[in-house]
């Protein structure tokens, strides 16, 4: 029986085998039974709470930490093993990529979350989760390089040399690539800044839409004539920008003009009927009304009101509505709006008279 044990396969006795063998099955069958009773108890008691990062914990451990459990055993199980340099060595490298894959994925899966859980917190979650992607792509890119410097270092590697030409190589592509780091950093200020979001209308110089996208690079406006405006991060953060959305209310400043014909007593109701004409209106806020001023051809009054809404729609229906009320009073009342008028005064030498023409 102990000849049996002791027959050699690839440079082991069965025996050996046997023991790595019991080794992977012992470790499978704890990991499954910790999966199906702990991990199932587990994720009821999850499903109890309100926070959603225990959901997050379970997903991780399920997706990540037993299939590196999986490995680990297979792995430790192979050490109890002789085999030739080459084999070693190539099991250990297997083992390294398994399980720098495994705890890379699970560092990027919980900064992730850790964004998300914060974007969470606040209004319009949605829109700003779009905005983020780019910010965990560009983190995400760092971990898995420092991953893999990091298994370069435990493969035996000197990584020194190969950190000193990353630090070199990036002078460079920062010097060639200016524009483009400026709008990286740029995009970092709108993040964490957030002057703007998706969603927003805004008016940049002559330009005028809502955001649509905001890239690593660029940001898309859909302007109101329907075409699509890509800026540069580094322009929009670089410019002085009118963010309508965040308006709380509208104010309205408004200018009517009528005829010098116009009786005092004309002149002193006019605020007054344009005063009744705002309040009557619900989602109008009353500011002021003034004469303002003798003008060249007409007697000016100042309104001032505020649309409680920042909708640019209700402020126009609201505009027309009063409009149209204020003309129809003046109507009412035979007050005559003023437009461009001169009055000539041609002298005649003769008789000094004076013919005046209205013009």
């Amino acid at each position: 029986m102990n000849t049996f044990f002791e027959v050699t396969f690839l440079n082991n006795t069965l025996l050996k085998w046997i023991i790595a063998a019991s080794i992977i099955a012992i470790s499978f069958l704890c990991i499954k039974i910790f999966k199906f009773l702990i991990i199932k108890k587990l994720k009821k008691w999850a499903a109890t709470t309100k926070t959603n990062w225990d959901n997050f914990v379970i997903d991780v451990v399920e997706k990540s930490v037993i299939p590196l459990l999986y490995l680990s055993s297979c792995y430790w199980a192979l050490l109890s093993l002789e085999f030739n340099e080459t084999v070693d060595k190539v099991i250990h490298i297997a083992y390294l990529f398994s399980f720098t894959f495994f705890v890379l994925k699970i560092i990027s899966a919980a900064f992730k979350k850790f964004v998300y859980s914060y974007i969470q917190r606040e209004e319009d979650s949605e829109s700003k989760q779009k905005q983020a992607g780019g910010l965990i792509a560009i983190v995400n890119i760092i971990i898995w390089i420092c991953g893999i410097i990091f298994l370069i270092d435990n493969m035996g590697y000197n990584v020194t040399t190969l950190i000193a030409g990353l630090g070199v190589g990036g002078i460079a592509i920062a010097l060639a690539a200016q524009a483009v780091l400026g709008d990286l950093f740029s995009y970092f200020v709108i993040f964490f800044d957030r002057p703007f979001e998706i969603g927003d209308y805004v008016s940049l110089g002559s330009d005028s839409g809502v955001i649509e996208y905001i890239g690593i690079k660029t940001t898309r406006i859909r302007t109101l004539s329907g075409e699509q405006l890509i800026c540069s991060n580094t322009d929009l953060t670089n410019s002085r920008l009118h963010n309508y959305k965040r308006m709380e209310k509208r104010r309205v400043v408004f200018h009517l003009g009528v005829t010098y014909d116009t009786s005092t007593a004309q002149l002193s109701k006019i605020p007054e009927i344009v005063k009744e004409i705002i309040i009557l209106r619900p989602e109008l806020q009353y500011d002021r009304r003034h004469f303002s001023g003798f003008g060249d051809f007409s007697l000016n009054f100042e309104f001032v009101y505020f649309v409680s809404s920042p909708d640019y729609n209700l402020y126009m229906e609201h505009q027309q509505g009063v409009y149209l009320d204020i003309f129809t009073a003046f109507e009412k009342q035979s007050i005559d709006f003023a437009f461009p008028t001169q009055t000539l005064v041609i002298n005649k030498q003769k008789d000094d008279s004076k013919i005046k023409v209205n013009t």
